[in-house]
C-alpha cells in the first residue's frame, strides 16, 4: 500500500503505466573451493568401490589376498545406476599392518572431477550424458613398504531426470524447496554494502541507500571471480551478484509511511526512494559448511542509481530527444531506474533494463507548449496526465542548483526549451542498460540501437561464430510487442575475453537492426525490420493524429509508435525470455492479459485465450493466467527474418478450469498462474546440458488463493513436439468463441514440477546458479506488499529461519542461497 495517494501522488508498477561422511559426506568434502582442491581426471590401475545411497556391492578384478604381505582390500563394489548431475561417493575400506596410503583415480567414461581422491571415500557429480554410460574407478591402496593392492569399480550414469519430488502449493510466509534442499538468506533490503555504513535497523529510519541493497530485487546474475580477484567465469565460491532493484514497498522505507507535508515530497525522503532504485553488485563468497555470506567492505560492491552518471551510445545518440539542462548536446544522462529483468553478455557485462519508468514523471497542463508529435509519443508510452508517481519532482531542494528531483518534473515550460526544462526527460528511460559489474570506474552505457520500450529484459539467442548476435527483447505491457535486435558485427569467440568489456559492447550492440515479431496462425512467423525508409507512418489513433517518423534516432525512442505502424503481434504482456543452450530455441513469458485488451473477439492463435478464472467473488475475464511461447530461428541462424512457434504451456488452475483453459494437462503438482522470470540452467554443468532445466517464475495475482508465488522446474520439448487446437473461449454473458493454436507436449509429472512458492506477497523474480549448478540464487521481491509501517502482512526474511518473527517486523525483499543437501546439481 501506498500512502502517498493520500496526498495527490500515486504510482503502480505494472503494465497498466505504460499501456492504455566418520567418512566425510559429500557436502563436507565439496565444501573447499575447487580452486584448492586435488583431482585426478584419469590415470593408472587402481582398485575401487562405489556407494549410493549407503549400498556397497562386491569388487571385481582384486590383486591382493588376505595371506598376501600387500594391504587387504575389504569392501569394494557399486550399487548400480545414478542419474547426470546427482551426486556419488565412492567408498573403500582396506586393512594393513601398518599405515595405508589411498589413491583413486578414473580410468574411463565421461570425465569428473573427484573430490578428495586421496581419501578412502572420495566424492563426484554424475556427469551429463545422453544415453547410459559407465565410468570405471580404481582404486588404490599402499603400504610403507611400498607394496600395492588395487580393485576397480564400474558406475552407471543415466540421463538426468529431475530428482525432487513437487512441493504442494501454500500461503506460509517462508520460502518453500523440496525434501533434500536448505534455504538461507544471503542479501536483503538495506543490507549495507560499504565499510562504515551501519546495519539495517528495519524500522523507518535507516538513510544512505547508495551505500546499501535496493528495495525490490529483481534480475540477478553471477559472475565469476578467481581467488586473486579478478573475472573468472569458472568459479563457484567467490563471485559477483548484480542484481536489479525495480520498485518500492515505500510504506516501510520511512518512520510510519511516506508523507507530504503542504503537497511536497520532503527531500531527505526523497533521496531515500531514488537511491533505493537502481541496480547493486555485491561480492559473495562460500564458507566452511557451504555457507554463503556477501562481503560488506568489498572494492567490487557498487550501486547504480538513478542518481549515477551515464552515457548514451548508438544511433539516438546525440540527438535531439535526449537533450536535456543537464546534456545539452544529448550524449549524457543521470541514472537507470525500474530495472526489471536482465541480460548478460559473452564478454563479461551485464545488461540491465528499463521498464516502467513512465509513472514517475509528472506531467499535465503542458501541451500548450507540445508539438502534436511530442502528444502523440508521451501518451503511447504512459507520460500523459500524471502526479509524478512517487513526487519526487514536488520537492524544493535545499541547494537550488540541485536538479535530482526537478528532473522528474516533465513539464514543458512557456517560453522554454529541451535546455532549458526537463520536457524530454522520459526519453532518458527506457533503454537497455550496460554495465561491467568488474569495473566501477566505468560509466554505464544505454544502447539505443536496442530501441526504447518498457524493457522487459535483454537475452542474447546461442552465439555462433561468424554469425551475427541476436538479442530478444519482452515489452512487459498489456496488448505491447515482442523483439529481436541483430549486430552488424559477427561473432568473434576472442572477444568474449576481451579486457575492455564495454568495447565489446560498443562493437555488438551500437549498430544493427532492430526488429519486431508477426505470428502468424499457422505457427511461423516474420521479424518486420524497423527501419527508417521502410517503416510506414503510423496511422491516427482515437485522438491521435498520424504519427510521421523523422529518422532512425525517433524509430528507435518510439519503437512502439514503429511496431504499431508495420502491424506487428500484440501479445498478452511479453515479459522475459530464455534461450536453451542446447537447441537454441527461444522462449517468452506471456504473462496475463485482461478482457479490455484481450477480448473474445480480439484473440489469435498466439494469444488465443479468453476465459474467466473466479477469484473469490471476483472474474477475471481475459487471460489472467498467462501462457509461455517458443520458438525456433529458421535454420537456427540468429538473423533468420522467419521462424516456427508454438505455445509450450499454458497456465491454469487444474482444480477449477476445463480443458479449453488447461490446455496444458496441469494437474495440483504444477499448475501456475503468470509465468514470469525464465531461465534455462547453465551449460557448465549437467543441468544446462542435453536436455536442459527450465525455471519459471511466477508475478500472480489471480492465483493467490491458492498459493503465493511459486517457481517450477521443466525439462521442455521442440517446438511442434505438441499439436494443433482448436479452443472453445468464453466471455461475460455466455458468449462463445473459437480460436485454433498450436499446443506443446502436454505437461506431466516428468517434465514439470514445482521447486518452490515464496512468502506472503511476494513475487518470484531473479534466478541464477553458480558455475558448477551446485548452488541455486533466486531473488524474493516485495514480500508483504500489502501491509502497512504498523500491520506489516508479511515479516519475512525474519520469518524464514523459525517460521515466525516478532510482531510489527517489516518485510524485506532478498536474494535466497538453496543448495542440494547431498551436494548435487540443483533439481536433478
Amino acid at each position: 500500500m501506498n500512502d502517498l495517494a493520500a496526498h495527490g501522488f500515486a504510482y503502480t508498477d505494472g503494465d497498466v503505466d505504460t499501456n492504455t561422511t566418520a567418512n566425510p559426506t559429500l557436502n563436507g568434502m565439496i565444501e573447499q573451493r575447487y580452486s584448492r582442491r586435488a583431482a585426478l581426471r584419469s590415470g593408472a590401475a587402481a582398485a575401487s568401490a562405489a556407494v549410493f545411497g549407503g549400498t556397497v556391492l562386491a569388487g571385481c578384478d582384486s590383486s591382493a589376498s588376505s595371506s598376501d604381505p600387500f594391504p587387504n582390500i575389504v569392501s569394494v563394489g557399486s550399487s548400480g545406476n545414478s542419474k547426470s548431475g546427482r551426486a556419488v561417493t565412492l567408498n573403500a575400506a582396506a586393512t594393513d599392518n601398518g599405515a595405508i596410503t589411498s589413491a583413486w583415480v578414473q580410468t574411463a567414461g565421461p570425465t569428473v572431477t573427484l573430490i578428495n581422491p586421496t581419501s578412502t571415500a572420495p566424492s563426484f557429480v554424475a556427469p551429463s550424458v545422453d544415453e547410459r554410460k559407465t565410468l570405471r574407478f580404481e582404486y588404490r591402496a599402499t603400504d610403507t613398504a611400498g607394496q600395492v593392492a588395487v580393485q576397480s569399480v564400474e558406475v552407471v550414469v543415466d540421463v538426468a531426470e529431475l530428482g525432487f519430488a513437487s512441493i504442494a502449493k501454500n500461503r506460509n510466509d517462508v520460502v518453500t524447496v523440496p525434501a533434500g534442499y536448505s534455504v538461507s538468506v544471503l542479501t536483503r533490503l538495506g543490507d549495507p554494502i560499504a565499510a562504515g555504513v551501519p546495519a539495517y535497523k528495519n524500522d523507518g529510519t535507516d538513510t544512505d541507500f547508495a551505500n546499501r541493497v535496493g528495495d525490490h530485487g529483481d534480475a540477478l546474475y553471477w559472475y565469476g571471480l578467481s581467488a586473486t580477484g579478478t573475472r573468472d567465469d569458472n568459479s563457484s565460491v567467490r563471485g559477483l551478484i548484480v542484481q536489479n532493484h525495480e520498485n518500492l514497498n515505500v510504506q516501510y522505507l520511512h518512520p510510519a509511511g511516506p508523507t507530504a507535508p503542504g503537497g511536497a515530497r520532503p527531500e531527505g525522503e526523497a533521496l531515500k526512494e531514488i537511491e533505493a532504485h537502481g541496480v547493486s553488485v555485491v561480492e559473495v563468497v562460500e564458507g566452511a559448511g557451504r555457507a554463503w555470506t556477501y562481503v560488506q567492505n568489498s572494492a567490487f560492491n557498487r550501486r547504480v542509481t538513478p542518481n549515477t552518471p551515464v552515457v548514451f551510445n548508438g544511433p539516438v545518440r546525440g540527438s535531439a530527444l535526449l537533450r536535456t539542462p543537464y546534456s545539452n548536446d544529448g550524449t549524457a544522462g543521470r541514472g537507470t531506474i525500474n530495472n526489471c529483468a536482465n541480460g548478460h553478455t559473452l564478454w563479461g557485462t551485464n545488461l540491465t533494463c528499463e521498464e516502467n519508468w513512465a509513472g514517475y514523471f509528472r506531467r499535465s497542463g503542458d501541451d500548450a507548449q507540445r508539438t502534436a508529435r511530442e502528444i502523440t509519443a508521451l501518451r503511447r508510452y504512459g507520460v500523459s496526465s500524471s502526479s509524478g508517481g512517487y513526487g519526487w519532482g514536488s520537492v524544493t531542494a535545499s541547494d537550488p542548483a540541485n536538479t535530482l528531483f526537478r528532473r522528474w518534473d516533465a513539464r514543458a515550460t512557456a517560453g522554454g526549451s529541451a535546455t532549458t526544462d526537463w520536457r524530454n526527460e522520459p526519453n532518458q528511460f527506457g533503454w537497455v542498460v550496460e554495465i561491467d559489474p568488474y569495473d566501477k570506474s566505468k560509466a554505464p552505457r544505454k544502447r539505443t540501437a536496442l530501441g526504447r520500450m518498457g524493457h522487459e529484459g535483454a537475452w542474447f539467442g546461442n552465439a555462433v561464430p561468424g554469425k551475427k548476435l541476436a538479442v530478444y527483447l519482452g515489452d512487459d505491457a498489456r496488448g505491447e510487442y515482442f523483439y529481436k535486435f541483430v549486430s552488424n558485427a559477427t561473432w568473434t569467440a576472442a572477444d568474449a575475453q576481451a579486457s575492455d568489456r564495454l568495447a565489446m559492447g560498443d562493437k555488438y550492440l551500437d549498430a544493427g537492426t532492430l526488429y519486431v515479431a508477426r505470428f502468424n496462425a499457422d505457427g511461423s512467423g516474420r521479424w518486420i525490420p524497423l527501419v527508417f525508409g521502410q517503416v510506414p507512418n503510423r496511422p491516427a489513433v482515437g485522438a491521435d493524429p498520424e504519427y510521421v517518423f523523422a529518422d532512425q534516432a525517433d524509430i528507435l525512442t518510439h519503437a512502439r509508435l514503429a511496431a504499431d505502424a508495420v502491424g506487428a503481434t500484440r501479445m498478452d504482456r511479453p515479459e522475459w525470455t530464455a534461450t536453451n543452450p542446447v537447441s537454441g530455441e527461444i522462449y517468452l513469458t506471456l504473462t496475463n492479459n485482461n478482457a479490455s485488451l484481450r477480448p473474445i473477439t480480439g484473440t489469435d492463435a498466439a494469444n488465443p485465450r479468453h476465459y474467466n478464472d473466479v477469484k473469490g467473488s471476483s472474474n477475471q475475464y481475459g487471460n489472467p493466467n498467462g501462457h509461455i511461447l517458443r520458438l525456433r530461428e529458421a535454420n537456427a541462424d540468429p538473423a533468420s527474418m522467419v521462424f516456427a512457434w508454438d505455445i509450450y504451456l499454458f497456465g491454469a488452475d487444474s482444480a477449477d478450469s476445463n480443458s479449453d483453459v488447461n490446455i496444458s494437462g496441469l494437474t495440483a503438482a504444477n499448475d501456475f498462474s503468470s509465468p514470469d522470470g525464465l531461465w534455462f540452467s547453465r551449460p557448465t554443468n549437467a543441468g544446462g546440458q542435453v536436455k536442459p532445466l527450465l525455471w519459471i517464475q511466477t508475478d500472480d495475482g489471480a492465483f493467490t488463493d491458492r498459493t503465493n508465488n511459486q517457481m517450477l522446474v521443466a525439462m521442455p520439448g521442440t517446438v511442434w513436439d505438441g499439436t494443433t487446437v482448436t479452443i472453445t473461449n468464453r466471455g461475460s454473458g455466455g458468449t462463445t468463441a473459437t480460436q485454433a493454436t498450436r499446443r506443446g507436449a502436454l505437461a506431466t509429472d516428468a517434465t514439470l514440477r514445482r521447486f518452490l512458492v515464496g512468502p506472503v506477497g511476494c513475487e518470484i523474480t531473479g534466478v541464477d546458479t553458480t558455475p558448477d549448478g551446485r548452488t541455486l540464487f533466486v531473488g524474493i521481491q516485495h514480500p508483504g506488499e500489502d501491509g502497512t509501517p504498523t500491520a506489516p502482512d508479511s515479516s519475512w526474511p525474519a520469518t524464514q529461519a523459525t517460521g515466525s518473527a516478532p510482531a510489527g517486523t517489516r518485510p524485506r525483499s532478498a536474494v535466497v542461497v538453496i543448495t542440494k543437501n547431498d551436494g548435487g546439481v540443483i533439481g536433478l
